[in-house]
């Protein structure tokens, strides 16, 4: 695996596990820019609808806009995935806590 995917599994991780934390698991695109910033993942907000819409694809989330602003809803394979229950190709595996 390339540095380049490194990265970004781990951000789709990290998207992953912010939802899995908020109130009826779901959070808008500049929420979840603000999580990836947390963990040290300075990304456009590009970036950022990019990976939800992988993530949907995916099955992990759903999505949906509310005027101008995407918001993401974590799915039950989406939990699974964040707790490590699952594993997705292109989405890092979280450590055991």
């Amino acid at each position: 695996m390339s540095f380049k995917e490194l990265v970004t599994a781990d951000q789709r991780l990290v998207m992953l596990r912010s939802l899995h934390e908020m109130p009826g698991y779901e959070a808008n695109e500049s929420i979840l820019d603000a999580c990836l910033d947390q963990y040290g993942h300075k990304i456009s907000r590009d970036a950022v609808r990019t990976h939800i819409s992988w993530l949907a694809e995916q099955g992990l989330v759903t999505q949906r806009e509310l005027g101008s602003t995407l918001i993401a809803k974590l799915t039950g394979r989406g939990i699974d995935v964040a707790t490590g229950a699952s594993t997705v190709p292109g989405v890092k595996k979280p450590r055991p806590e």
